[in-house]
């Protein structure tokens, strides 16, 4: 556990959560979305992914946990909101599934996901699940979430891969 670990408090999100999330989902998925968009090319990007994927993200983020808000999770750093994460309990298959999680830019590298990946985990280990899942790019923009999801013991089972081609 490092330093910063002992200030870190998780907890369920709240109304009031909501602008911050939107904005951290915005700024950690900028460099994904930009690198999509270097990778595709701009016509293939604007028809496979239109519109405003950031805003898009954000609205995707925010719709879940209207539904689902004991399953979303924010995580303070000296008392500010800096990383959020989501989940699903899947009883009927006994996995439980991380979704979208992000932490500020500005705090990554400080065991802010760590720390929420680990809470999710006791909170499947509690409800009886017996396994654990989470998805991730394959992509160079990915690299850190890939690095935090196996130091909390996620082990890559299914690699996946898209191919395009113009015709």
């Amino acid at each position: 556990m490092n330093d910063n670990q002992a200030d870190i408090v998780i907890r369920l999100a709240c109304a009031n959560d909501i602008p911050r999330i939107r904005d951290i989902a915005a700024q950690a998925w900028t460099p994904v979305f930009r690198g999509y968009r270097e990778r595709m090319g701009e016509e293939l990007y604007e028809l496979e992914m239109p519109g405003d994927r950031l805003a898009l993200k954000a609205d995707e983020v925010f719709n879940f946990y209207k539904e689902c808000p004991d399953w979303c999770l924010v995580t303070e750093l000296d008392g500010q909101v800096v990383g959020f994460i989501t989940f699903v309990l899947r009883r009927d298959r006994s996995i439980g599934e991380i979704g979208n999680n992000a932490v500020d830019p500005d705090c990554q590298g400080q065991g802010v996901g760590t720390a929420q990946c680990q809470r999710v985990l006791k909170i499947f280990r509690e409800a009886g699940m017996k396994y654990a899942k989470v998805h991730t790019g394959l992509d160079p923009t990915h690299t850190p979430a890939r690095a935090m999801y196996e130091k909390v013991g996620f082990k890559q089972m299914i690699p996946h891969v898209e191919y395009y081609r113009e015709l």
